[in-house]
């Protein structure tokens, strides 16, 4: 079900993405007096799930989900009619349009989606707000894994600055991008009372970028395992624990913790499991009956029970300004990923992802204020990715309308039916690779 919830949540956030990205275009073709003859979400080879003529366009709904067009009469697109460019141009079609008209038609698309990345964004400010944990709260440091542990950092961390970014916000996520994006070269650390430099080897940040450490937390912060959910069936449901529970040592170990709990879970060697617990005031011993290393199914409070979060609430106006700035920040992101995989410091097999990557992005469950963040990050990302020069996707209709504009030449129509032809074909040999990287991650359970 959680799976059905996850697919369903990515196909509406996509079905909305595309009819307003071709409606970018649609507009101001309708406002140049240019004919538009389809308008449809999805594509529709032999057949369409849906179709009504209205006006000189026809309105369709596709079988094919990948995506979705309109077609522009009297201009050279996947749909290559070419029996149309071969005829006389007539003054409603695309060709016979100054090329200011033109260009601007074809950048309607990708300003559609980044205008909509930012509103949405700035709407989801304006009525969720941000809640963060503040680093200064993280009283008793981090606990990290074994990758984190290898980057440097150590149990009981306070981490002060990662390159040049200050910590100030305790979030894994930010340690990752600025050493994989931004190259840090240090993280500055509060260790017993001590400030010091850890330097991070280069290597990290091909190793931060991997598709296989993609949820890798590196750190979390240290706090006490208080029982927050005793699984049904599991040894611990067959043992005296309750919820609430602070768990304070596993066989006679002191686990101050609750990582320290995880390990020493894992390192039991008995059928008999060993709890010292702390219950109203009063300390006691609890014997679980369990296999020797196996989970005995119990999961802790989270963080916010034992750590003072804070929270940035925006009015409207205020929030569509942080959506702005925060989607500029994502957006010069994905733009310094592209530099790195083209210095070779990040591989692109490791960082692109197809249609299973982006419905991962939703949760297990309809979450309203998830599915708007996520939407506006995707809407981001299909206006950046449209803006490439490459024929057949709106930046390659930029590119040769641009050339056009700065030489006085225009392309000739075999020259753009090639050029569309490798353009669809290059789009399309992508998306199987991307999509081929997912089905192998799947395959590897990555």
């Amino acid at each position: 079900m959680g799976i059905l919830i996850m697919v369903s949540q990515f196909f509406l956030s996509l079905s909305i993405l595309i009819v307003l990205h071709e409606f970018g275009h649609f507009a101001p073709a309708k406002w140049f007096n240019t004919r538009v003859e389809k308008f449809y979400l999805f594509f529709d080879p032999y057949f369409s799930l849906f179709k009504a003529k209205i006006g000189d366009t026809e309105y369709g709904i596709g079988w094919l989900p990948l995506g979705g067009y309109v077609k522009i009469a009297g201009m050279v697109d996947e749909s290559m009619d070419m029996e149309q460019m071969a005829q006389e141009p007539k003054e409603w079609e695309f060709r016979s349009k100054p090329a200011w008209q033109r260009l601007i038609i074809m950048l309607g698309g990708v300003f559609v989606n980044i205008i909509l990345g930012y509103l949405i964004w700035g709407s989801v400010l304006s009525v969720y707000g941000t809640e963060y944990i503040p680093a200064q709260n993280v009283k008793e440091g981090i606990y990290v894994d074994s990758l984190g542990y290898n980057i440097g950092l150590r149990n009981g961390d306070h981490i002060i600055k990662v390159g040049e970014k200050t910590f100030d916000r305790f979030n894994p996520g930010i340690l990752r991008q600025e050493i994989s994006i931004n190259n840090a070269k240090n993280i500055l650390v509060n260790r017993a009372g001590t400030e010091v430099n850890v330097p991070v080897d280069p290597r990290f940040t091909a190793i931060l970028a991997a598709h296989k450490y993609r949820n890798a937390d590196l750190f979390t912060a240290r706090f006490p395992w208080k029982i927050g959910r005793i699984e049904k069936g599991s040894f611990a449901s067959k043992s005296d624990l309750q919820l609430s529970d602070q768990i304070l040592s596993i066989n006679g170990v002191t686990t101050p913790y609750y990582m320290d709990v995880s390990d020493e879970i894992k390192k039991n060697t008995q059928s008999v499991l060993v709890m010292g617990i702390e219950r109203d005031g009063q300390k006691m011993d609890i014997n679980i009956n369990c296999k020797p290393g196996e989970i005995i199914g119990i999961a802790p409070l989270g963080i916010r029970n034992f750590v003072e979060t804070a929270r940035d609430d925006y009015t409207f106006a205020e929030g569509l300004v942080a959506g702005f700035h925060k989607g500029n920040n994502f957006l010069h992101t994905q733009i310094k990923a592209f530099g790195q995989m083209a210095k070779g410091r990040i591989k692109a097999k490791d960082s692109m992802g197809g249609f299973m990557a982006f419905t991962q992005l939703f949760p297990k469950e309809w979450n309203w204020e998830r599915f708007w963040l996520n939407t506006a990050i995707i809407s981001l990302i299909l206006g950046f990715m449209n803006l490439l020069p490459i024929p057949a996707l709106d930046g390659g209709h930029v590119m040769f309308l641009l050339y056009e504009m700065i030489s006085g030449r225009k392309p000739s129509d075999t020259f753009m039916q090639y050029a569309t032809i490798f353009g669809f074909v290059l789009v399309l040999m992508l998306l199987i690779f991307a999509n081929g990287l997912d089905f192998l991650r799947w395959f590897r359970g990555e």
